[in-house]
């Protein structure tokens, strides 16, 4: 990802649950309290700082991180569940505008080979869908269940669409303009 990707600062500004595992002066007005937070503390950060906290070791004796990361909403069991029963019926919008984004920097801080499967299987299961919908996006075929469709994508389904639909496009041009010469 290039540094000016608009998604990859989306992603990385999606808040993650995490708990202070011990305490920190100074930091109080991330909790909204007058004096340093607390170990046992929980916050939801936004992944970069997190992700930061979470990998930064202070030295000396307690060589422990400041704190610990939990798997975000979007990445329960109950939404890996769902997932593993039919990726098609799971809003992935509504769980998080990125959630793949979200997914793969979680899969790189946690050991999770089978959350990994399930996103890499969603992902196929649902491109197909994608590509179908982006194929007859300017047929008016369904009326009106197009808008439906889109509005459960996530950024990258998103992406996805809009690739496929120009390509469909594109080569209905260049078959038009074959046909005319």
């Amino acid at each position: 990802m290039s540094y000016y990707d608009v998604d990859a600062i989306l992603t990385d500004a999606e808040k993650v649950p995490c708990q202070f595992d011990m305490d920190i002066p100074y930091l109080g007005h991330l909790d909204n309290s007058t004096h340093g937070l607390k170990s046992g503390t929980q916050l939801a950060l936004p992944l970069w700082l997190a992700t930061m906290l979470a990998l930064a070791a202070p030295g000396g004796d307690d060589s422990r991180p400041p704190l610990s990361l939990n798997l975000p909403a979007s990445l329960s069991e109950a939404v890996v569940a769902a997932l593993k029963a039919d990726p098609r019926a799971v809003a992935l919008r509504d769980q998080s505008m990125h959630f793949y984004g979200v997914g793969v920097r979680m899969l790189d801080l946690f050991d999770e080979p089978e959350m990994g499967a399930v996103l890499r299987r969603t992902f196929v299961a649902r491109a197909t869908d994608v590509g179908l919908h982006a194929r007859k996006a300017d047929e008016g075929v369904g009326g009106g269940r197009g808008e439906e469709f889109l509005r459960g994508l996530d950024e990258w389904e998103r992406a996805l669409f809009r690739r496929a639909h120009e390509g469909v496009r594109s080569a209905r041009e260049w078959t038009d303009r074959v046909k005319k010469s």
